[in-house]
């Protein structure tokens, strides 16, 4: 199981711990982290679907520890610093695009900073009632929690709820209308590589610092704080450190396109250059259910998952040469009273292994699938409860529907259950 470093939190975010973030420096990694941490998970084989997905090798950044940094000392100095200052290779404008100067003037005063005892991370107004977005993890270490608007002015937060699975939470306080500056939010599926972006945030207590870059890949895996996927996160060069988690990636239009969540691995705690975000559609759907319910149920099948690609259909016999083989299937998970059957055995190709010898999913209630990420997405839009009918091919050839009740997903995924002593 790869481990995630938070940026703000300083803590590893579906590793075999998470970093204390009130400790001021990170345990020592489990056997074998170091290496793991210097290569990327294109796929993730082996991943229960409503479960766990074996995301790239990421570090959390939602808090940060007070203890390092002196915001109170600095924020004045960070403050008068242009924004342009914090990256001299900023992208050009686009056509009807902001400058990063006139974005950090606009969204920079609604950006806030969030503390639990002691630790610190960011996030952002979404209206003028008081509703503030987050990351689960940086407001889930205990204790009460409280938001500043600007170094000084701190006021009490109340939790309204969050989701670990998608590490998304949602915050109320009791301040004036005036005194809130709800950020716009935007369209993450309309995102191109390339696309400029700016994150605003408190990396090590410095509040309302702000960097920029581009969009370097899309639909990317990383894990979640309770070891499940979060699929289709943005990742970006634009610099991102412990104190950031939780704030916002926005577009040239001063759009919120994602919420900065977490950093490469690369055994360097701190930005490298490679970090990533909750995409913004996902956040909408959560918090839009956290403000209902307070809480959300995801709807889990309980089976692990494997890509069908051209590759492996090339040099394997297999009946379809797109979609997601059932790589195994929990024994305690709905699925595991269907008629659908696992893999026998695995194959590495060109550094990749693949699953073989097991039930292809093509569909999912009438949507083509053609990777375990459809399928994840198609499942992760359900609730537990709902009837899913699954477009399968068999080992043969011969296809088939299957037809179950996805159930609710566990508190924690089963696979990163087996990694804890």
């Amino acid at each position: 199981m790869s481990s995630t470093i938070d940026p703000g939190t300083d803590e590893a975010v579906g590793g075999p711990s998470w970093v204390d973030p009130h400790a001021g420096r990170r345990p020592p990694s489990a056997p074998g982290t170091a290496a793991r941490a210097r290569r990327l998970a294109p796929y993730a084989v082996a991943a229960l679907l409503g479960g766990l997905v074996a995301g790239i090798v990421v570090a959390a950044v939602g808090d940060h520890d007070g203890g390092r940094g002196g915001a109170s000392a600095t924020s004045a100095a960070a403050a008068a610093v242009p924004a342009s200052a914090a990256a001299p290779a900023a992208p050009a404008p686009i056509a009807g695009a902001e400058t990063i100067p006139q974005i950090y003037r606009a969204a920079s005063p609604g950006v806030v900073q969030i503390n639990q005892g002691g630790a610190e991370g960011s996030g952002f107004v979404l209206d003028r009632q008081g509703d503030i977005v987050t990351n689960a993890h940086v407001v889930t270490n205990g204790g009460p929690v409280s938001v500043s608007f600007s170094n000084n002015d701190r006021v009490p937060a109340h939790l309204v709820g969050y989701d670990n699975t998608t590490d998304v939470a949602l915050l109320h306080v009791k301040v004036p209308a005036a005194a809130l500056v709800p950020l716009p939010l935007g369209d993450s599926a309309t995102l191109q590589v390339g696309d400029g972006v700016v994150a605003i945030g408190n990396p090590f207590g410095l509040d309302r610092s702000a960097s920029a870059g581009i969009v370097s890949a899309l639909n990317r895996q990383i894990t979640s704080p309770n070891g499940f996927a979060i699929n289709g996160a943005i990742q970006t060069d634009a610099a991102i450190n412990h104190g950031n988690s939780g704030g916002p990636l926005l577009d040239m239009h001063g759009q919120v396109i994602g919420i900065d969540s977490q950093i490469a691995d690369s055994g360097v705690d701190a930005n490298v250059g490679v970090g990533f975000a909750v995409p913004i559609d996902t956040v909408k759907q959560i918090v839009t259910g956290l403000a209902r319910h307070g809480s959300i149920s995801h709807a889990f099948l309980g089976v692990s998952l494997s890509p069908v690609d051209q590759t492996l259909a090339s040099q394997v016999k297999v009946p379809v040469s797109s979609g997601a083989m059932i790589a195994g299937i929990d024994p305690s998970g709905p699925a595991a009273s269907s008629s659908l059957h696992a893999a026998t055995g695995t194959i590495v190709l060109d550094g990749t292994t693949y699953s073989i010898g097991g039930d292809i999913v093509t569909g999912v209630n009438g949507t083509r699938v053609t990777s375990p990420e459809d399928l994840q997405t198609a499942i992760g839009a359900l609730r537990a409860g709902d009837r899913v009918a699954l477009q399968v091919v068999r080992p043969d050839g011969t296809r088939a529907t299957v037809t179950l009740t996805a159930g609710r997903q566990p508190t924690t995924s089963p696979a990163a259950q087996e990694l804890q002593p």
